[in-house]
């Protein structure tokens, strides 16, 4: 397998991932950004790839344990060469939608694969990390949701055209008091993209937060991204 080596978080985290098929954009350090994790906090990653979530999410909160399954193995041979120096985390191949979930955890985060169906991927690692299937937020959110602890949170990245679909998929797996986070392309533009928390047991009602404009004008990250992306700040729904 050949790979590509670079880094994440403006340099201070190390990153290979495959040269070939589905290459990690800024999704999953934005999702990390967003997990509400503390010091000890037990954090689980499905769809965890080469790793970028969890390995964001540690470099912010060193002392969290996250284990991260992922049923390809070219991406999870480079998830655990990155965390090889991070004993907090782990990496396993597990199909999570047919294997249950040992253990008990304080958050749950993802970034599903959901690509409507269409024209086929030449490449079959793409081709999985990208493609939904009719159910997959009812099979992620039940998963994810099964080893939550009561209160813990789970949280995807996901198109703000899969919002409604996701929403009741939180809701059938026992996770309420939905926040939405937009992603905003630019400022006056649509969010394409969106952060979706709910949490395990919860009741309190809807809400569509702020959000971040990831871009200005011009192209580039606005500051606020750039405190996120490039600086590791954490990225608060509050």
């Amino acid at each position: 397998m050949s790979v590509t080596a670079g880094s994440l978080l403006g340099g201070r985290v190390p990153y290979c991932q495959p040269a070939q098929g589905h290459r990690s954009g800024i999704e999953p350090v934005l999702l990390a950004a967003s997990i509400p994790a503390r010091a000890g906090a037990r954090v689980l990653e499905g769809g965890s790839g080469a790793g970028a979530g969890l390995l964001c999410l540690a470099a912010r909160v060193p002392d969290i344990s996250g284990l991260g399954l992922e049923v390809d193995a070219a991406p999870l041979a480079c998830a655990l060469a990155n965390a090889a120096r991070l004993p907090g985390l782990r990496f396993e191949q597990v199909d999570l939608t047919t294997a249950p979930i040992a253990g008990r955890f304080d958050h749950a985060m993802a970034n599903p694969p959901w690509h409507p169906p269409g024209t086929l991927s030449s490449d079959a690692g793409r081709e999985m990390a990208r493609r939904a299937t009719a159910s997959v937020f009812v099979d992620w959110a039940r998963a994810l949701a099964a080893p939550l602890r009561h209160h813990g949170s789970l949280t995807f990245v996901l198109p703000a055209a899969a919002l409604a679909s996701a929403l009741a998929a939180l809701t059938a797996a026992g996770c309420g008091s939905p926040q939405v986070f937009p992603l905003w392309p630019r400022v006056g533009r649509d969010a394409k993209l969106l952060l979706l928390r709910a949490i395990k047991g919860g009741k309190g009602p809807a809400r569509v937060l702020a959000g971040l404009v990831l871009h200005e004008a011009d192209g580039g990250f606005t500051p606020a991204a750039q405190a996120i992306l490039r600086d590791g700040q954490a990225l608060l729904f509050g």
